[in-house]
């Protein structure tokens, strides 16, 4: 699509004015710890206080409340992995249209209830597929049999054009900022905010972020278009997105400078680091930007630097998951499959000679019921500093402690854990 028809066709001015009844204008604060960490002065853009706890409720209404009056009487469908369906839910029940929701099976709990309470009886959610994708394909489907109007996440117009209003209040509230760090599923918010600065102020450095586990845009810039990535993985799930739109991944072309892949350990650490330091409660996509810092160190230094907060809609039984991927990112939780030497007193022998005096057992089973005893143990350690492990490492093999370090196995890691 030409630039020149895509400066015309999205109007923030008007998105903003569309939805200014039902979205609030959210906060940019200003981080003191990130700021003194990164040598930066560094802002949060907290969509994780909009109105669903979500910057999809600019794109969802703006697109909904945009259909003729014959289309909002035969209803909408949607797919979502949980923001976007809370977006369509919160515009149905507010302009009154009924809706079909669709999320895949594994979207935490707290996303179900948040959608079916934002909706209050105007929306039915189905849960169908595993993935995003598998649920859209159903959607779309559903939509096309019953004469619904689908609303797609990401890859439209009017949904583009109300993500872009994010980008028009971080300008109207930081004028002199040098760059906006933007997390990337589908690609609607990267669109909006890239295609917003890149027209208001060019000089803004659009940097995309996005889960190493689902590096859909990062796949799509390597092919020249947007293709199906293998093997996704759907820990931050907000984010989990197998195929970037046509229409996002051509402006994503256009308007971002970078896009950069970030392990889901270090988005599990950003999490914690933002609840225990800022009292700020982040599911994994909205801690993409945050996570994204210390991989764009040199380049931010001394920068006017935004990092937008996505979402906060993270269920809380997925906390000790969190901290278990970040301990394992941060090298202070290590698992082995161990095998004792067949020798009297060998398991005391590694708890008090191969251990620190402050390094913990998590975690210890014989892996062969059968041979309790003598057989290989699955151990987890959580170290009290994880420059203590190559010291351990050495010791396994001075005493002669048979074993795998289950952390450089990545493939055997998934299946155990």
């Amino acid at each position: 699509m030409d630039t020149k028809v895509q400066a015309q066709t999205i109007n923030t001015d008007a998105a903003a004015q569309n939805i200014a009844s039902v979205v609030l204008h959210t906060p940019l604060q200003y981080n003191q710890h990130l700021s003194i960490e990164y040598e930066a002065e560094v802002y949060l853009k907290r969509e994780d206080l909009q109105t669903v706890r979500s910057y999809k409720l600019r794109g969802a209404f703006n697109k909904i409340s945009s259909l003729s009056q014959a289309d909002r009487d035969k209803g909408v469908v949607c797919a979502s992995a949980g923001n976007h369906a809370q977006g369509v839910a919160f515009s149905c029940k507010n302009l009154h249209i009924k809706g079909k929701i669709f999320m895949p099976v594994p979207t935490p709990r707290q996303k179900i209830s948040q959608t079916e309470m934002w909706g209050h009886g105007m929306v039915e959610t189905i849960l169908q597929g595993d993935t995003y994708d598998d649920c859209q394909e159903a959607a779309i489907a559903y939509a096309e049999e019953h004469n619904m109007t689908y609303i797609p996440p990401f890859d439209d117009l009017k949904i583009i054009e109300g993500q872009s209003t994010v980008a028009q209040e971080i300008y109207e509230d930081l004028p002199d900022v040098d760059c906006v760090l933007i997390p990337i599923g589908g690609g609607g918010l990267s669109a909006g905010v890239g295609h917003y600065f890149k027209h208001k102020k060019p000089t803004v450095k659009c940097l995309g972020i996005e889960p190493e586990g689902a590096p859909s845009m990062t796949a799509a810039i390597h092919a020249g278009k947007p293709v199906e990535i293998e093997g996704m993985k759907r820990f931050v799930d907000g984010a989990a997105v197998k195929k970037v739109g046509e229409l996002t991944f051509k402006m994503a072309s256009m308007y971002l400078d970078s896009v950069k892949m970030i392990p889901e350990g270090k988005i599990c650490s950003s999490i914690l680091e933002l609840y225990n330091k800022d009292a700020i409660v982040v599911e994994p996509a909205g801690a993409l930007s945050v996570a994204a810092l210390d991989f764009h160190k040199e380049e931010i230094k001394g920068k006017k630097v935004v990092c937008i907060i996505s979402g906060g809609n993270n269920d809380i039984d997925r906390m000790s998951e969190i901290k278990e991927r970040a301990l394992l990112y941060e090298g202070y939780k290590r698992y082995f499959i161990l095998r004792f030497p067949q020798r009297p007193g060998a398991l005391k022998q590694f708890v008090n000679k191969v251990l620190g005096p402050k390094d913990d057992i998590t975690r210890f089973e014989y892996i062969k019921k059968t041979e309790r005893e003598r057989g290989p143990a699955l151990v987890g350690i959580e170290l009290d500093d994880p420059s203590n492990y190559q010291g351990i490492l050495e010791r396994l093999r001075e005493y002669k402690f048979d074993h795998i370090e289950l952390n450089k196995e990545q493939t055997l890691f998934e299946y155990l854990f």
